[in-house]
């Protein structure tokens, strides 16, 4: 007895499709702070976890009470972790001092601990694959991944912002000795700070930015790197990270194509793609498109992208933008896509207009900096992004030298001299302007010379003795942290805060078109990201000291993002929630938009539903081709082994050989047809009749074989079954019923 009919017509598709059957997931775990905040995103691509930045929110130090100096070095007894309290005498518990503002004394004293991702902590971090790395600082919180159990992740960054990261991880180590040697270590990884009955006394602006609305915050808390060893797990973190050049290609797993292209944002910095076998995805950060310093906007290399995965945050939506750009985007998405069309567009996105808007900003601050230092005082400067202070420091020199001033400048911090070094040894990491400097013999940027004519001094700490012998006021400044809570910026603030002459720049996270200088006054400011200068400012309250706040460019701006859009043209967009109304009125309905929010997972079916196979030619030649009864289409069943490398179905010969007879069919499939059937059978000398049967709702055929022996067989709709006792009558009946088939 035989069995046919095996019905088997997607297993092949289904093969080739593989882990693509699996749908696209995303999940944004943090939209971010700016520039200094990156936004964290875990999306699932064929099934791996991809982990997009591990940043750090250093914003959220303000809440602790700088390390005390002078006369305010003695703690009270029950202020080592405390704001200032008072006792509920009905019910002996503590309760908040009832002061609606905030002063010094409100903020926690203790050792500062660091936030990391709210809601990473939630994740199983052994299922992450693969962390994708965009900018220097979304890999500061990666200790806190590296040293946790289970976690066995693939790291991918940049050269250059690996060795960044890396500079700025050192440091924060250096500037968090001065806490510890000042509070002691910590009996246990818990401080005192984080009891409930402590947080429950905290102001409300420092109790949100601690627990957060809704109280889940207090999980991101974490000592830094390590309670009592940081160093070590910082190196074993950096040890495990891959570096790569822009554009150069590393495959992982087999499958999945990744690559970094510049982002414009700084040096190092970029976006990243992901190629699968069957999708694509392009994980799309704060970009800018042309810069001064660092490489420009990579935008033609993420064209082709079946998904974009949105996630610049530092967009300001305010009402300017919402009228000032979006008619010229929707005009412009509606237009044909001719040739005049893409280059009006590429106009557009290459406008050097922000480039200049920024260096009119370094020469603004360049000024204040010449008025104050003229008038006696001296000027701070936080370090912040690399990019910035190597250009400031350029416009500072040329401000000095042109006015014929004598005044020092300073970089005081334990990863000053390696960062400027590697700062001038990273061509390709920069703009064609810099690199032509290369060319022609000169320094990539301006510190070089200045170092040379001791114009620019290098220090690792304040208390250094040579700087102490070469110190003079009126100077220049920079300095860590630029929070405004540890370092030498602590020290100097204290000194120079009652001084109406000296000047502080503060760089605030937030797109603006003007900057301000204020002095007592910060509460009228409100800003919507980055750091609460109100709150970084409090514990050296009152100053005399004038404050320069200012912000960069720090992602691309609204009008720009929609014309981008246009040129990728990727089947579907993933963008923020707040952006809903700017991508909701779009002409481009080509484009599906799909907006997200934090902590909700989407859902995003596979995009190409057509398989790609590559056959080796010497397989190919060996298919014997097969016309279908019914259709015009030819087909042929082959054999191979099949593999997978670098994103690439491939089908290889195998050890065996195919089979090339008809008599070797494997499949068949169609429903047989009775009259071929008989009349298959009497051309080799078998008679058969046909009787119809009805089983219960279902009809049946029997063909009944008297002759040269007795047969019968049973035909429905699911199934064809041959019963006799002779082996030639059957293979005889097999033969006439594949007759009446298509198969392969």
């Amino acid at each position: 007895m035989l069995v046919l009919l095996c019905i088997a017509a997607r297993l092949l598709q289904l093969i080739l499709l593989g882990i693509d059957c699996i749908l696209f997931f995303q999940t944004c775990l943090s939209k971010g702070g700016g520039y200094h905040c990156p936004p964290c995103h875990i999306v699932s691509v064929g099934g791996l976890q991809f982990l997009l930045d591990c940043p750090l929110d250093l914003s959220a130090l303000t809440i602790f009470s700088p390390i005390p100096t002078g006369s305010n070095a003695v703690l009270d007894e029950d202020s080592d972790c405390s704001p200032r309290t008072s006792l509920d005498s009905k019910n002996g518990r503590k309760r908040q001092k009832m002061d609606k503002t905030l002063n010094a004394d409100d903020l926690i004293r203790s050792e500062p601990c660091y936030k990391t991702v709210t809601n990473l902590h939630l994740w199983d971090l052994s299922f992450i694959d693969v962390v994708l790395i965009s900018t220097p600082m979304g890999m500061l919180g990666l200790p806190f991944l590296t040293r946790t159990k289970g976690f066995s992740a693939k790291i991918y960054a940049t050269d250059a912002a690996a060795r960044l990261g890396q500079l700025m991880m050192e440091d924060l180590i250096s500037l968090n000795v001065d806490f510890r040697q000042f509070y002691g270590p910590e009996e246990s990884s818990f401080p005192k700070w984080m009891k409930w009955e402590e947080l429950e006394v905290l102001p409300s602006s420092l109790k949100e930015i601690a627990v957060g609305k809704d109280g889940s915050g207090i999980a991101g808390w974490m000592p830094l790197y390590r309670v009592l060893l940081s160093a070590a797990d910082m190196k074993d973190c950096m040890q495990k990270v891959q570096t790569l050049k822009y554009a150069e290609e590393t495959c992982y797993n087999g499958a999945f194509i990744l690559k970094a292209f510049s982002s414009g944002l700084e040096i190092g910095t970029c976006n990243w793609t992901i190629r699968g076998p069957k999708n694509s995805v392009v994980c799309l950060s704060s970009s800018i498109f042309v810069t001064s310093h660092a490489m420009n906007f990579d935008y033609h290399a993420l064209q082709g992208y079946d998904l974009i995965l949105f996630s610049d945050f530092s967009l300001n939506v305010n009402e300017d933008t919402e009228n000032g750009g979006m008619t010229a985007v929707n005009n412009l998405s509606s237009t044909s896509d001719d040739s005049d069309t893409q280059q009006m567009i590429t106009k557009s996105l290459l406008n050097t207009d922000d480039s200049f808007e920024e260096m009119e900003k370094l020469a603004f601050i360049s000024s204040c900096i010449i008025d104050s230092v003229k008038a006696g005082g001296s000027v701070l400067i936080p370090i912040g992004r690399l990019g910035i202070v190597l250009q400031l420091l350029e416009c500072i020199s040329c401000a000095l030298e042109s006015l014929n001033l004598k005044v020092p400048i300073f970089i005081i911090s334990s990863v000053a001299e390696e960062l400027l070094a590697f700062s001038n040894v990273i061509p390709e990491w920069l703009c064609k302007q810099r690199q032509e400097k290369l060319y022609s013999g000169e320094p990539l940027f301006g510190h070089v010379d200045l170092i040379k004519g001791k114009k620019l001094h290098l220090f690792p700490a304040l208390h250094s003795e040579t700087l102490l012998k070469i110190w003079q006021e009126p100077c220049i400044v920079f300095s860590s942290h630029w929070s405004l809570r540890l370092g030498p910026c602590v020290h100097l603030l204290r000194r120079w805060c009652g001084d109406p002459n000296s000047l502080l720049v503060m760089e605030i996270s937030v797109i603006q078109l003007g900057m301000r200088v204020v002095n007592n006054n910060m509460a009228m400011y409100n800003l919507q990201k980055g750091v609460d200068a109100d709150l970084a400012l409090l514990p050296f309250k009152p100053m005399a000291m004038k404050i320069l706040q200012c912000s960069f460019l720090s992602g691309m701006k609204l009008e720009k993002v929609q014309p981008l859009l246009k040129m990728l043209h990727p089947k579907v967009v993933l963008f923020p929630e707040n952006l809903r109304q700017h991508f909701g009125g779009s002409n481009t309905s080509s484009i599906s938009f799909i907006q997200y929010s934090e902590n909700e997972t989407l859902r995003i079916p596979r995009l190409n539903l057509s398989p790609e196979l590559d056959i080796s030619t010497d397989l190919a030649s060996q298919l014997n081709w097969t016309k279908l009864t019914d259709e015009n289409i030819h087909i042929a069943r082959l054999k191979g082994e099949l593999s997978v490398e670098n994103g690439i179905h491939r089908l290889l010969p195998g050890n065996e050989q195919i089979v090339s007879s008809q008599s070797g069919l494997l499949m068949h499939w169609g429903s047989v047809n009775l009259q071929s059937l008989v009349a298959s059978l009497q051309k080799v000398g078998i008679n058969a009749h046909v009787e119809e049967e009805i089983n219960g709702t279902e009809t049946e055929y029997g063909v009944h074989i008297i002759g040269p022996n007795r047969a019968l067989i049973n035909i429905n709709a699911t199934r064809t079954v041959i019963s006799t006792g002779d082996e030639k009558l059957a293979s005889l009946i097999f033969e006439a019923i594949a007759n009446s088939l298509d198969g392969i």
